[in-house]
């Protein structure tokens, strides 16, 4: 690897344009005094194209933009992308705060290209110290992934928006052949995909003759209904296995969304790793529940299906795990055990969807810094309420920071809020006011006083 030391320096180098990383991009380009680039290894946005399924909405409103809460006069935002698409009228008579997914990756698109600062094809290599400031290496990729040649960035700062990759269980990742971080590598014969892949892979499941559903949240319901109406008719049988013990809706009430709070963030942040890592578990009601709207929809194509006595081609399993996947020539054979009853089965199918998470990627990059970069006890990123890594401050962390600050992490509607923070930090002053209180109620004793 050889790359020219670069002269010139950045306040502030981005990596990872997803919706978080596009954020920061987009707040950062009014401000005459930041010099700042932003890289991604691919060669343009996407946002869950595997999910885009006809009519879905997003769980959040359209204020959850990406600047409208830190500038809602910026020309990037989500109803300056309505007026100039000439849409804003019909959005208005629509009367629904949520956005259609695909017309929230289309708006995602229309910002970025408009952005100059933004890099395709650039996979950030290693991050080092070079003397007062940071050195980012990059490789430059063609149209197929390959390394054209390599670059280097000097910067003040860093912010990593890494985003997450799909998640498969250990068992489910070894049917599939996909190694470490799930389906970006399975084979493309394998029967068991991650609901990333779905919509590409749609038609292949429907010919499976049985499929399998596993997973708990929304998108596990969204592919479960998208799968059933069209399978029903030809009669291909759609099964759903969750480990909940409950179809859970997601918690929308007004107190409880005051969690996705600076009040609250500082709260959680406060909190020993073991209280914060059982309090992500119990919380999974608050951005990994299914929408209320959802779960009724289920019920009444579920009620169709069975109008005039005609058998359900379903099963729905609450309070059940794989434990065990395995295949059987044109079958995958599933292990079940119920978690109440203790009851164990076999379950048979002949293709399987795990709508199973996604975890934060890997920053290997940062493997130079050595303990510079802090870490918890489990070995995961210890991310300060400024959202750094690093004593000097220069390491920015947006959007993977769940297991440190908790709800607010994966929030579409707090990005604007943290990106305000870090270009804060960036430029000494701030950009864009930053609310820190912004609750009626008072999470913690303390400041109670």
């Amino acid at each position: 690897m050889s790359a020219r030391t670069p002269q010139h320096v950045h306040d502030l180098v981005g990596i990872g344009l997803g919706p978080f990383g596009l954020g920061l991009a987009a707040l950062a380009d009014p401000l005459d005094d930041l010099d700042a680039v932003f890289v991604d290894q691919t060669d343009g946005f996407s946002w869950h194209p595997g999910m885009m399924l006809e009519g879905t909405t997003l769980q959040v409103p359209f204020l959850a933009d990406l600047v409208t809460m830190a500038d809602p006069t910026s020309p990037y935002s989500f109803l300056a992308f309505l007026k100039a698409t000439g849409r804003l009228y019909s959005f208005y008579i629509r009367e629904s705060f949520a956005p259609l997914r695909s017309e929230y990756d289309t708006y995602c698109r229309w910002v970025a290209e408009r952005l100059e600062s933004l890099r395709w094809r650039r996979r950030a290599l290693a991050i080092e110290e070079d003397g007062d400031h940071l050195l980012v290496t990059l490789a430059v990729l063609d149209a197929y992934g390959a390394t054209t040649r390599f670059e280097q960035l000097r910067t003040r700062h860093v912010a990593l928006c890494l985003g997450t990759a799909p998640h498969l269980p250990p068992a489910l990742d070894a049917l599939a052949g996909a190694g470490g971080d799930g389906a970006d590598s399975a084979d493309a014969s394998a029967p068991v995909l991650h609901s990333a892949d779905y919509l590409e892979r749609k038609q292949e499941l429907l010919e499976a003759g049985t499929v399998t559903v596993v997973g708990s949240g929304q998108s596990a319901a969204e592919v479960y209904r998208d799968l059933l109406a069209a399978a029903a008719p030809r009669g291909t049988r759609v099964d759903w296995v969750t480990r909940s013990e409950r179809f859970f809706p997601m918690e929308y009430t007004k107190l409880t969304l005051e969690m996705t709070s600076p009040e609250y963030t500082d709260l959680h942040r406060a909190l020993p790793e073991d209280v914060r890592d059982g309090l992500s578990r119990t919380q999974r009601a608050l951005h990994k529940g299914i929408s209320a709207d959802l779960i009724d929809e289920i019920h009444e194509l579920l009620y169709g299906l069975t109008a005039g006595g005609r058998e359900l081609p379903s099963r729905l399993l609450t309070a059940t795990a794989v434990t065990g996947a395995r295949t059987d020539g044109d079958e995958i054979v599933l292990d079940l055990a119920h978690s109440l009853t203790g009851e164990t089965a076999e379950h048979r199918t002949g293709a399987v969807v795990a709508a199973t998470g996604y975890r934060p990627r890997d920053a290997d990059l940062l493997a130079p810094l050595g303990d510079r970069v802090r870490r918890d006890a489990s070995g995961r990123l210890d991310v300060a309420r400024d959202y750094t890594v690093d004593e000097p401050g220069r390491l920015h962390v947006l959007g993977t920071e769940e297991h440190t600050h908790g709800v607010t992490a994966p929030d579409l509607g707090f990005g604007a809020w943290r990106a305000s923070v870090v270009l804060a930090a960036v430029l000494g002053r701030e950009p864009y006011p930053i609310e820190r209180a912004i609750a009626f109620q008072t999470f913690g004793l303390s400041a109670a006083h």
